[in-house]
């Protein structure tokens, strides 16, 4: 694998977090608390990955650039602000949510899940979005 390869396993790694904080909430919802606990720490995992991987790529690469001009230039733009000003606090967020989730603290746990969910998941979609307005169009 080369350096160039890393935005679309990015993009990847981005829709499986999704993909599985989706699972992970349907299945809470469920009561299946042990397949929702096995979910999320693999959806954290995944995003783990996906950091390592994104350090790595921009360390190696530095910025690239959106190219589009016009009303495109300003829908990405203000996709990817939103994207990296709560992608900022995903790793705070998703990691007092799992702490508090593996120590039994539930009620805690489901207060600050409300918050993390929506926030973790759109910056996971948006994620895939910013590679794909970069990358593919």
């Amino acid at each position: 694998m080369e350096f160039r390869d890393l935005p679309a396993l990015n993009a990847c790694l981005n829709a499986t977090s999704a993909a599985l904080l989706v699972a992970g909430r349907r299945l809470i919802r469920k009561g299946r608390v042990q397949t929702h606990k096995r979910v999320m720490i693999g959806a954290f995992s995944v995003s783990v990955l996906f950091l390592v991987s994104y350090l790595i790529y921009h360390y190696e690469v530095g910025s690239v650039r959106f190219q589009k001009t016009g009303a495109i230039r300003t829908i990405y733009l203000t996709i990817l602000a939103s994207h990296t000003i709560l992608a900022a606090a995903v790793p705070v967020l998703a990691v007092l949510t799992l702490y508090r989730g593996l120590r039994g603290r539930f009620d805690k746990h489901r207060r600050i899940a409300r918050w993390t969910y929506p926030i973790w998941l759109y910056v996971s979609v948006t994620g895939v979005v910013v590679y794909l307005m970069l990358y593919q169009m």
